[in-house]
């Protein structure tokens, strides 16, 4: 049965307690973070521009990975500041749609580039003859576009196709800032699409970008226990960035799944909002 439901027009962010004087503390804390994020980012994307040694397909993919963070960082910081300073703790519907439109885009553009660069390395460490020929400018090209165009043209759909449409019957979201599946299960409408569109993305492409990574490093480790002492050491200078990326990352994504989905309440709320941070604040700062 249909509950009641409303025509929402703005949310109330329900994570947000009062700290009183603490929260210039926290507004300078999250202040440092963005321009510690935003300077580093910038700073490398510039090195790698200028410096023509460096324009190959690695740092090319790298250049996509840092304006990614700066993508993802501005759409979340400057929301957190503005939050932190407010005494009401309210967002506007279409905000915080953009918002979550802005994370989600991030997210799966974070991920499709770190699965890319497991390839660029696989094809770097155990095809090096082919390398050259296999990894041209125009595949660096239509790989950034695809990096970019996909997880940007998916979330649109969700996010405005489906958690759009829907019939909502509250506007308090636990979190301090604005999240999908929180939205979703406000609904009161049929939410049956949104969960099978949900589940089918993640076990075809999440899965299969998963099943991609993990070949690659099987095959780079097969052929770092094999090869010489200067391959074994090529791989591991040149993969252990991008591997402890990806785990932190993939950790980071693990802990906002688990908070989503399970009862978190014994948890203390500062807690449960640094985990709920975590895979926003530290992938761009590693």
């Amino acid at each position: 049965m249909m509950r009641n439901f409303t025509q929402v027009s703005y949310f109330t962010l329900g994570a947000y307690y009062e700290t009183e004087l603490f929260k210039y503390l926290y507004f300078l804390i999250v202040l440092a973070l963005y321009v510690a994020i935003v300077s580093a980012n910038v700073f490398l994307i510039v090195i790698i521009c200028m410096n023509r040694s460096l324009h190959e397909p690695m740092y090319l993919f790298l250049v996509s990975l840092f304006a990614n963070e700066l993508y993802g960082s501005t759409g979340l910081f400057p929301f957190l500041l503005v939050q932190i300073l407010s005494d009401v703790h309210t967002v506007s519907y279409s905000i915080c749609l953009l918002q979550v439109f802005c994370l989600y885009s991030y997210g799966g553009i974070e991920f499709l580039t770190l699965a890319i660069m497991s390839y660029d390395r696989y094809l770097a460490i155990c095809n090096p003859l082919q390398y050259n020929t296999r990894m041209t400018f125009n595949k660096i090209v239509m790989l950034t576009a695809l990096i970019w165009i996909y997880p940007l043209f998916i979330n649109a759909v969700i996010t405005y196709g489906l958690t759009g449409s829907l019939q909502l019957c509250g506007n308090i979201i636990n979190k301090v800032y604005c999240d999908n599946y929180y939205i979703v299960k406000l609904g009161c409408s049929d939410i049956t699409v949104n969960n099978v569109f949900g589940l089918v993305h993640m076990f075809t492409v999440i899965f299969g970008l998963v099943m991609l990574i993990l070949y690659t490093y099987m095959r780079i480790l097969k052929v770092c226990f094999s090869g010489s002492k200067q391959t074994r050491q090529k791989a591991f200078s040149t993969c252990t960035p991008h591997l402890a990326s990806l785990l932190n990352f993939a950790c980071g994504a693990f802990f906002e799944i688990v908070q989503g989905r399970f009862n978190m309440t014994s948890l203390p709320n500062l807690l449960r909002i640094v985990l709920s941070l975590y895979w926003l604040t530290c992938q761009p700062l590693i």
